[in-house]
């Protein structure tokens, strides 16, 4: 009896005095075991359960306690601060330190420490900060890339001097590119808005081995925001409305995020308006009337106008406003204590977006169209995402992801002096299934294993068609007449599935230095057919093509001190010809392209080599990374004989017969130098300088979409609620004699004129001029609940258009935003 009472006595005070501290993951709110705790002295070194309790009854009131987990950053708190934190510690993938940790930049969380390729991450306070209109203005203020415009809806980065079907574009680890991702200045970019991204991370250079086909620049990863669950039943919600001057763009978010212990949702709802866009009044390079809208088309929304419009101001860019909404509605549950499931939902739409390049395309000095639109752009995506963490022997941890993508686009074109309009509409399927799974082969995980699957099938429709608009009283009033339209990919319907395994090993040679590997196996599989050929005849209208490739990447890092950090990287990748490569039929400056069925992979062999130096405990890093890569069998649009000739009809006009087509060799080279860090405790800065240089060795011509030097310097200001800022972008001339006439891809015919009469391009034409812009922002907490931001770009009202693009860009810039959250 005397040993139940005192073992009773026992039980109650280790339950009275026992002080348990629950770890839990900040990003998931899902509880962290086997962290390592610790006082200073390491006196006293415990480890929290499989619940995620640890008992801190050791440690004394006024002692510092350390958690550590090799997935978080290290946290050090005082014991006596604990209780007002509930006893619940968060640990978060990111640390106040630069590059600490890289989320799953390569599938797998993993320190920037092992990494030998060149990242970037942009976090969503950056994001915040930055306030982009859309996703594609996100990218451009990314270390490293540039990008393109052909029309303000839209934005194709450009990584190492590639773009297009080069880049390969993720969101929550589902594939973007699709079958018919051309060749070109691409748009899809845009369909994520920034306010859903939780960051985006990006892989310079080919990363084919754990992404596959398209990876040739790099790889651009957007990660939209996932609920978190909670011991306690919470709801939060957020406000965000901005208005810009420039384009009177008006946007408005709204998302809920509802917090339980078991499952979680995060509904968000984007809307934005997009005006017309003013270019800059101040013409520094020289041009007074380069990139000026003098006459313009009136024939949107259904109006009908024989005859172009004079533009009363010319800097007033007409046709270039649309309007976007964009929906994510995710679910999280965790199905047990190593099993998670994300449910993901997102929906984007648009309005008609004009292509504002051709409707300035001129024609016999005349406006040539009075109608070219992209007509509402729709993208679905369903995914569920399995999160496995076994932790055997044979695996430790793995996601499964399944997603259907189902994405529309339209182009409608109609010429002044026709009343015939065309429409040009394709739907593409997309089911895919990737695994990527890796298991630590020692304890202290200095050895990791990952390997993983991916399977993607694309199911391609295209359809085409004409109507004559009949016009009463000069307004349309409905169609007279159809007729026949040459469809933009095979009409008899087409697919493309790509297979894929790859196997990736990293181990830490030392404690100043890891080894990267992986090899990957790739198969592709085109189906092709054609029906009508009123306009074009091909050798055969049946057509289908097997492409394999392995691609294999070593990578070394060298730490010679905590300080210092050497990388360097040998790796291959390719891309294999998809439907748009081997089927399109357009027409762009007299030039159209036709299919060529006899298209072959392209390849690529990069090498690099990195240098990061620290400064002041970490806080502040110069770093450069230098790089280059050799295309083998590379892919251009040149001059092609069809049915024994050169010329093709088009939309009742000849041009000239062009094809994708393989070449020779050709090499990209250039290099990346950047800072980051702290001058103060308030103060901050950053800046990059980027260089790429790119031409064949078999013609000796300029590589397309190799952009000029360019660059940015930033300074920032923070002090308890106030955030201020300032920042420099510029961008060096490109020579006319840099440009790639060939593809007609950089469009170097949208450079300033210097000699009308010349016979010669390179006479004719400028090439793109240099500009600076200076821009200052600021932000102010007014309380927990609200918040303000402004921004004012392009101070200086500079007129500046981007390399390649066919818009100019913004004008002075007023941008203001409010965030109210509860």
């Amino acid at each position: 009896m005397k040993y139940i009472f005192f073992s009773f006595v026992f039980f109650i005070s280790c339950t009275v005095f026992a002080q348990e501290v629950k770890i839990l993951d900040k990003e998931t709110g899902k509880s962290v075991n086997n962290v390592t705790v610790f006082n200073d002295d390491q006196t006293i070194n415990i480890s929290s359960n499989d619940k995620g309790f640890v008992d801190i009854s050791e440690f004394k009131n006024n002692e510092f306690i350390v958690f550590s987990h090799l997935s978080y950053a290290v946290l050090r708190v005082k014991k006596s601060t604990l209780k007002s934190r509930k006893f619940t510690v968060y640990l978060t993938k990111q640390s106040e330190q630069l590059d600490e940790v890289v989320l799953s930049v390569f599938k797998k969380e993993a320190k920037t420490n092992r990494i030998a390729e060149q990242i970037a991450v942009i976090s969503a306070k950056d994001i915040q900060k930055i306030s982009p209109q859309t996703s594609a203005d996100l990218l451009a203020a990314i270390p490293g890339i540039k990008v393109q415009k052909s029309q303000f809806g839209g934005g194709s980065p450009v990584i190492r001097g590639m773009e297009s079907n080069r880049v390969l574009l993720v969101v929550d680890g589902v594939r973007m590119n699709n079958a018919i991702y051309r060749k070109g200045h691409l748009q899809n970019s845009i369909t994520v808005a920034p306010n859903m991204l939780d960051k985006t991370e990006v892989v310079f250079g080919p990363s084919s081995v754990i992404y596959g086909s398209d990876a040739l620049g790099g790889v651009i990863h957007y990660y939209t925001k996932t609920p978190k669950l909670s011991e306690e039943n919470e709801v939060k919600s957020q406000l965000f409305s901005r208005f810009s001057s420039v384009n009177q763009e008006s946007t408005t978010n709204f998302s809920a995020e509802l917090s339980f212990k078991n499952w979680a949702s995060f509904t968000s709802v984007s809307y934005s308006n997009f005006g017309d866009l003013k270019a800059g009044k101040n013409r520094n390079h020289g041009f007074d009337d380069w990139g000026k809208v003098f006459f313009y088309s009136e024939n949107v929304n259904g109006n009908y106008n024989p005859n172009p419009t004079v533009n009363e101001n010319p800097n007033l860019q007409r046709n270039t406003g649309y309007s976007q909404t964009d929906i994510l509605q995710k679910f999280f549950v965790p199905l047990s204590e190593s099993t998670d499931l994300k449910v993901n939902l997102q929906y984007s739409t648009t309005s008609d977006i004009p292509r504002f390049d051709r409707l300035t395309e001129l024609s016999n000095g005349e406006l040539k169209f009075a109608e070219w639109n992209y007509g509402p752009q729709n993208r679905l995506l369903l995914s569920s995402q399995l999160l496995i963490n076994p932790n055997k022997n044979w695996l430790e941890s793995g996601t499964i992801t399944a997603a259907y993508q189902n994405l529309e686009e339209s182009r409608i074109q109609r010429k002044f002096g026709s009343l015939d309009r065309s429409y040009r509409e394709e739907t593409v399927n997309i089911f895919s299934i990737n695994g990527d799974f890796s298991v630590p082969l020692t304890e202290d995980k200095k050895r990791t294993l990952s390997y993983g699957f991916e399977f993607a099938y694309n199911d391609v429709k295209s359809n085409s068609y004409g109507k004559e608009l009949n016009i009463v009283n000069g307004e349309i009033d409905g169609f007279s007449n159809d007729f026949k339209v040459q469809s933009r990919y095979p009409d008899g319907g087409s697919n493309y599935l790509s297979s894929a395994v790859y196997v990736d090993y990293r181990q830490d040679l030392s404690k100043k230095s890891t080894l990267n590997s992986g090899i990957r196996f790739t198969n592709t599989n085109l189906n092709a057919k054609w029906i009508d050929e009123t306009f074009i005849k091909l050798p055969d209208n049946d057509i289908s093509a097997n492409h394999s490739a392995v691609t294999a990447t070593v990578g070394y890092v060298y730490r010679p001190n905590k300080n210092w950090q050497l990388n360097s990287v040998i790796s291959s990748g390719f891309r294999s010809p998809n439907i748009d490569d081997v089927g399109r039929v357009r027409e762009k400056s007299g030039d159209v392209t036709v299919p060529n069925i006899d298209v072959k992979p392209e390849f690529a062999y990069n090498a690099e080599i990195g240098i990061k130096k620290y400064f002041n405990n970490r806080k502040f890093r110069l770093g450069a990374t230098v790089f280059y890569t050799l295309l083998d069998n590379y892919i251009i649009r040149d001059s092609f004989i069809i049915n024994g000739s050169d010329q093709v009809e088009f939309d009742g006009e000849f041009g000239n017969a062009v094809a994708n087509q393989n070449r020779g060799n050709a090499f990209i080279t250039g290099y990346t130098a950047s800072y980051s860090g702290k001058i103060s405790n308030t103060w901050n800065t950053t800046g990059f300088i980027t260089f790429t240089k790119g031409r064949t060795y078999d013609t000796e011509e300029p590589m397309s979409s190799i952009p000029p030097l360019f660059g940015q310097f930033e300074v920032n200001y923070k002090n308890d609620r106030l955030e201020l800022g300032a920042a420099v972008r510029f961008n060096s001339k490109k020579d006319i004699t840099d440009f790639n006439f060939r593809e007609g891809i950089d469009n170097h015919d949208l450079t300033p004129i210097v000699d009308e009469n010349a016979t010669a391009d390179e006479d004719k034409f400028y090439g793109s001029p240099s500009w600076a812009t200076l821009g200052v922002n600021g932000s102010y907490v007014l309380n927990t609940n609200f918040s303000v931001q402004a921004r004012l770009d392009n101070l200086l009202d500079e007129h500046y258009i981007e390399f390649a693009s066919g818009v100019a860009a913004p004008g002075r810039n007023l941008s203001i935003s409010f965030v109210a959250s509860f």
